[in-house]
């Protein structure tokens, strides 16, 4: 399996002319520092995955590029971080990135975590939440949709939960009737929650 995705190529054509070599660059170093890193698009964005598990992600905005690891302050001090996603603030030009040696070294940090078995709740320094109890209508729908059951099986607790309270917090029936309907056509596309926030 090539571990360049075309639709990297097309995210990276599409985005606004300062911020592609950034992204290039990024892309590259990633590469560099983890030959086995595969490319993907989650969340409307580029994402690496290492061994199966999430290493980081790039975004491109209209005057920014975000760059940041999935163990976040595990990996990166996230100081920078107060403007933008990611570990590094709103990145504008590649001066605003740490030396490539530097970068590589906090992806092999990174595969080292992940090696390791080390889980995103873990890095935020937060006990992970319990499942929460699926409700009656959405397991009677899910039982019914056979591509969303799916995706929701695979998604993590914090996915489902989101899903489930989004759910269950509507003050009306027509609300939680049509934020069901939502919810199962967005699972049926593999969509979390709030896959609109990973937009550009």
């Amino acid at each position: 399996m090539s571990s360049r995705d075309p639709r990297v190529d097309a995210y990276i054509g599409a985005a606004a002319p300062f911020a592609r070599p950034i992204l290039e660059h990024l892309r590259e170093c990633v590469h560099a520092a983890c030959p086995a890193a595969q490319e993907t698009i989650k969340w409307s964005s580029p994402h690496f995955t290492y061994g199966g598990r999430l290493l980081c992600n790039m975004a491109a905005f209209k005057q920014h590029v975000a760059f940041g690891f999935w163990l976040g302050d595990r990996v990166a001090d996230s100081a920078k971080a107060a403007d933008a996603m990611g570990q590094f603030g709103r990145i504008e030009r590649l001066a605003d990135l740490p030396s490539k040696r530097a970068l590589a070294a906090l992806v092999k940090k990174a595969m080292a975590l992940g090696d390791a078995g080390a889980t995103r709740a873990a890095a935020r320094g937060t006990r992970p939440r319990p499942p929460a109890d699926v409700p009656d209508d959405l397991a009677a729908a899910l039982a019914k949709n056979h591509k969303a059951r799916e995706t929701f099986e695979r998604f993590s607790n914090s996915d489902r939960r989101e899903y489930i309270e989004w759910i269950t917090e509507a003050k009306r029936e027509a609300t939680r009737a049509q934020r069901l309907a939502t919810t199962l056509e967005w699972l049926a596309q593999g969509k979390p929650r709030n896959w609109k926030y990973g937009a550009r």
